[in-house]
């Protein structure tokens, strides 16, 4: 089986801990040759839907590569751990839904094996953190040349954990959608792209009227940031083509009291 010259590595470990350094050093004792992009390591901690959708929007921009990906809520219990084969990569991490949107960017899981075989992680295995015994040490030893079928038997791709796919509902003239993420700049990731907000009958330039819970502001539909006054909110497209709310120069979260999960109402304003 051909090498990879590329780890990518994606986690919810924050870079206050020496966990993602581990990591690196335990990939670099076994395939030295292996280059590590750090995707990102500021997933929120055990939001694996977060996790899932950074993976699935990074790697069309990524080389072909073993893509690592660690946001574990249920470590140690009985989850599955695996690697599969999509496009030309390989992914390796929790059978919690995290790497399913990812496989589909790149045409699909094929191959799945489950990470099984103790030759290929570290011993002792701690319960706590299979990130460094069994997840690094299998996307090291892949991106190496070991085959898939080496770590373990086969399972059907069709059986791994999907997540919810995040939707957005029409009900008469307002569109309800749901915040799938906050960025570090404050920005909210709506469940929805541009055909639902032209189905809404929102077009560039229409004023908008945005409530989270109790909390109500007015906002525009524009293509960028600064399609509208310092302060203001902007409803535009993002660059996953996903539809986002921003706050021109400010954190739209902190204006709106918004979280990841909360319900957002879309609604055309009279002014």
């Amino acid at each position: 089986m051909a090498r990879y010259d590329w780890i990518t590595f994606t986690t919810d470990y924050g870079l206050q801990d020496s966990y993602v350094g581990v990591c690196h050093g335990v990939m670099a004792r076994i395939a030295p040759h292996a280059r590590v992009i750090d995707v990102l390591h500021a997933v929120a901690p055990q939001d694996v839907r977060q996790g899932a959708m950074t993976l699935a929007q990074a790697v069309g921009y990524l080389p072909e590569a073993v893509h690592l990906a660690v946001v574990d809520p249920g470590v140690g219990t009985s989850r599955g751990a695996v690697a599969l084969r999509a496009g030309g990569c390989l992914l390796v991490g929790p059978d919690n839904g995290l790497l399913a949107w990812a496989a589909d960017a790149l045409g699909g899981a094929g191959r799945a094996h489950a990470l099984a075989n103790p030759a290929y992680r570290l011993s002792p295995t701690s319960r706590t953190f299979h990130g460094r015994d069994i997840f690094a040490p299998a996307a090291a030893h892949l991106a190496a040349g070991v085959d898939l079928a080496e770590l373990g038997p086969e399972v059907d791709p069709a059986a791994l954990v999907r997540l919810k796919v995040p939707t957005a509902t029409l009900d008469g003239d307002r569109l309800l959608a749901e915040v799938v993420a906050v960025d570090h700049f404050g920005n909210l990731l709506l469940s929805f792209g541009h055909t639902e907000l032209e189905r809404a009958g929102l077009r560039l330039g229409d004023p908008v009227e945005v409530r989270v819970g109790e909390r109500s502001l007015p906002a525009e539909v524009g293509e960028t940031f600064a399609a509208v006054p310092a302060g203001s909110l902007v409803v535009h497209e993002d660059s996953s083509r996903r539809i986002a709310i921003s706050l021109n120069l400010g954190r739209a979260a902190e204006a709106l009291r918004a979280r990841t999960g909360d319900t957002v109402v879309l609604e055309r304003s009279g002014r």
